[in-house]
């Protein structure tokens, strides 16, 4: 949790991915982001979140940013705004990278 302060605390860009390990929709998604991470710059970090093991994690996640909590849900926040989100069939790579570049 502490981590998720310091991120809100912070102007920086994070990717966050929430999924289920046990959702077949999570696990394509979650595949498609790995086949895509080409297209993010090198080093970019991309936090995973697993929803069955730290859903209380989630759960601050919704509450700090302001964002109703889905999965599969790929987010960018920078400091104190979520600043794209996306859930489901939506979620591609492609389009965060003009959030993170």
């Amino acid at each position: 949790m502490n981590l998720l302060q310091d991120m809100y605390a912070c102007d920086t860009t994070y990717i966050l991915f929430k999924h289920s390990t046990r959702c077949p929709v999570s696990a394509m998604a979650k595949r498609n982001l790995e086949q895509d991470k080409n297209l993010i710059p090198e080093g970019t970090v991309i936090y995973y979140l697993d929803l069955i093991a730290y859903r209380e994690i989630s759960n601050a996640i919704e509450q700090l940013w302001e964002v109703k909590h889905e999965s599969p849900q790929l987010l960018v926040v920078r400091g104190q705004k979520c600043i794209y989100n996306a859930s489901h069939s939506e979620i591609e790579m492609r389009d965060i990278v003009p959030f993170i570049s």
